[in-house]
């Protein structure tokens, strides 16, 4: 089996090389190709703009000046073109990607990307806390990560369908078990606003988060990581929601056209 490993913090991240040990597990033929520099947020973006840069950096290894979403294309259409990845790996992210995180995660749109070019994907993110922000638990997702794999490459993943999974902050013998989940949502007022001023005088911004405290529904990605479980979190590509597509056609039937 021939891996593709990606990930959007970039090609010197902690967290791309325990996604390299956990591709290792799997396959002696492993392919790294991610992004130069950190694209934590860029969501599913492409470089249309900018020409994408390649380096080499090492045996199968190479760095691409843009988007997760560009290194999978940059791999598949161009590294390895003619022979290209069995499954694609992106991640192992620096913190968890649940709830809504999957719209502006790069590591998932990494994992999106493959499932577009019709090759099986899954995204993998390490929670942590701030009391291990300099020590992500790497090891929970390098120690779990494999079996999981294992175990939905033999079920066998849906055309236009990709794997979300999370790792709870915990070592690896501390985390209770595996649940499969749905997408979680949070409460938004935990988005702000941080106003400062440079030296000079002049205003800036941050996107700022708030530590508070939201109701978690139970079976969700958000509540398997307060748990202690690994979520595991099927998402599809397809985002057309069909109650709502079919209760429209309803409503629009047997109108005409403006104008006529």
């Amino acid at each position: 089996m021939r891996i593709l490993v990606t990930n959007d913090d970039g090609i010197h991240a902690p967290g791309l090389l325990a996604a390299e040990t956990i591709a290792r597990t799997l396959s002696d033929d492993v392919w790294v190709v991610a992004p130069e520099t950190d694209q934590s947020g860029v969501s599913h973006s492409l470089s249309l703009n900018d020409p994408l840069r390649l380096r080499e950096v090492g045996e199968q290894r190479y760095a691409v000046r843009g988007t997760p979403t560009d290194c999978v294309i940059m791999a598949v259409k161009h590294i390895m073109a003619g022979e290209g990845p069995d499954l694609v790996i992106s991640g192992v992210n620096r913190g968890q990607n649940v709830a809504e995180d999957v719209g502006y995660s790069g590591t998932i749109a990494g994992a999106m990307e493959g499932t577009i070019l019709g090759i099986p994907s899954v995204a993998l993110s390490q929670a942590y806390g701030p009391e291990s922000r300099h020590t992500v638990p790497y090891e929970t997702a390098e120690a779990h990560a494999p079996g999981i794999i294992r175990t939905i490459l033999e079920e066998g993943l849906r055309p236009g369908s990709l794997i979300n999974i999370n790792f709870p902050n915990r070592s690896p013998d501390q985390v209770r078990g595996i649940q499969v989940t749905a997408q979680g949502r949070r409460d938004q007022e935990i988005l702000t606003i941080d106003p400062r001023h440079d030296g000079r005088g002049n205003p800036y911004y941050w996107i700022a988060f708030v530590r508070n405290r939201h109701r978690i529904e139970n079976g969700t990605d958000l509540w398997a990581l307060s748990e202690g479980y690994v979520s595991v979190t099927p998402l599809e590509i397809n985002m057309t929601d069909e109650p709502t597509m079919t209760r429209l056609a309803a409503v629009f039937a047997g109108d005409r056209a403006p104008g006529s």
